[in-house]
């Protein structure tokens, strides 16, 4: 396998748990999210700057990290979870350019610049090659999946989704909208520090234009072209939306035109995505 090849997968795979990280606060909980790429960025600083700052081992700069980008995602979500519809979205697209703005401002977040050097993952005293990274990154990819189906078949599950159908129905049963909307963002702050970690230890250098407004339209089109709700929907997603960019070279530099584009058709034609239970893939394998 070409090195180029498994760089694609491992991009891939990553794309993967982004695009599910945010369908648990998107597809389950019905929030819209729109600076999801934000929380990856915290992620991905955060094992940056243990690492290379305070020269913090990996696997425990790697948990520091998505512990803090869920601590962080939680303070960060908890003004967002007491607006809704329109001002949610404003909101978290302030919070992109919030992050945004400070890693790109700050020197101790390398400012411009950016941070390099960021450790590669190891086994003992060597750096593992690239395919053992994916293999790796596929490793996590298993374990949102099934977190992610854990938690859809879970009691929680059900309280997050019955939010999403009718807040004030699912209110009056005792459920509560601020707790498991939280737990929501909790949830999916965690898978998007997971992504932050993967992606910042392969590429060995982030600065703050990895993480802008623009990468969080693409999280969100990968969900919503797959189908929110659903697990195989957001990996589809991924896979069509890195992959259209390399197979269409040419037009690479008109990438966020075609997303907005096939968002748009999306609306139009197959609202719920391809994957959901109205999606034309399902209408197809019915009538097969």
């Amino acid at each position: 396998m070409s090195g180029y090849i498994v760089t694609l997968l491992i991009t891939i795979g990553i794309y993967m748990i982004l695009a599910l990280s945010l369908n648990i606060i998107v597809g389950y909980a019905g929030q819209v999210s729109l600076g999801h790429a934000a929380f990856w960025a915290i992620g991905a600083y955060s094992f940056a700057i243990l690492t290379t700052k305070y020269g913090i081992g990996f696997i425990e700069a790697a948990f520091l990290a998505v512990l803090i980008t869920t601590v962080v995602g939680i303070f960060l979500g908890l003004p967002s979870l007491r607006v809704s519809e329109d001002f949610l979205a404003i909101t978290t697209i302030g919070i992109n350019f919030i992050a945004y703005g400070v890693f790109n401002t700050f020197n101790y977040f390398g400012g411009a610049m950016g941070i390099g050097n960021i450790p590669f993952i190891q086994i003992g005293a060597n750096p593992v090659s690239n395919f053992t990274f994916m293999i790796i990154t596929y490793l996590f990819v298993v374990v949102v999946i099934a977190v992610s189906y854990a938690i859809k078949r879970s009691w929680c599950g059900l309280a997050i989704f019955s939010i999403k159908d009718d807040e004030k129905a699912a209110s009056s049963c005792g459920v509560s909208p601020f707790i498991f909307k939280l737990i929501a963002f909790a949830i999916g702050s965690a898978f998007a520090g997971i992504a932050g970690v993967l992606y910042s230890s392969f590429m060995g250098f982030i600065s703050a234009g990895d993480f802008s407004f623009a990468v969080s339209i693409t999280i969100l089109a990968m969900v919503v072209i797959g189908g929110e709700g659903t697990i195989i929907g957001p990996i589809f997603g991924a896979v069509l939306l890195v992959l259209l960019p390399e197979i269409f070279r040419p037009i690479h530099s008109y990438r966020m035109l075609l997303y907005g584009l096939m968002l748009v058709v999306m609306m139009r034609f197959q609202p719920k995505g391809f994957f959901a239970k109205e999606g034309v893939v399902w209408k197809l394998l019915r009538k097969s």
